[in-house]
């Protein structure tokens, strides 16, 4: 019977790659489901303030402040209509769209980069 020392050391190297993998995979869904959650907070701040008529400026700022964990910035952020256009009793709808890059160079590789959307709806008061 041949020696069997180097066995492990192969089957270690074999499994390693994979066990990365995953590990960064799960990392990369976290975040996902983290921006999500801010996105739809960040949503919801910044159509609180809509529906009190306030400006688009301070609503703007509303949700870049409620989504300061992800980086939102303002160029993410639309309200439709604008200050000027609200009535109440009508919908103001604020879509918040946030580019997202995976961790992981194998599926980033694959999936590339793209967009999380959110969209809230609330009345004006």
């Amino acid at each position: 019977m041949k020696s069997e020392r180097g066995q492990s050391m192969v089957e270690f190297a074999l499994v390693v790659p994979l066990l990365i993998i995953l590990l960064f995979g799960i990392v990369d869904v976290s975040r996902l489901f983290h921006a999500s959650l801010t996105m739809d907070h960040a949503g919801r701040e910044a159509a609180r303030a809509a529906s009190l008529q306030l400006s688009d400026a301070e609503v703007i700022g509303t949700a870049v402040d409620s989504g300061s964990s992800i980086s939102l910035a303002s160029g993410h952020v639309d309200i439709s209509p604008g200050a000027g256009a609200r009535m109440s009793g009508e919908r103001v709808t604020i879509t918040i769209t946030y580019p997202v890059d995976f961790l992981t160079p194998v599926i980033g590789n694959m999936a590339g980069s793209f967009e999380l959307t959110n969209t809230t709806v609330m009345r004006v008061e």
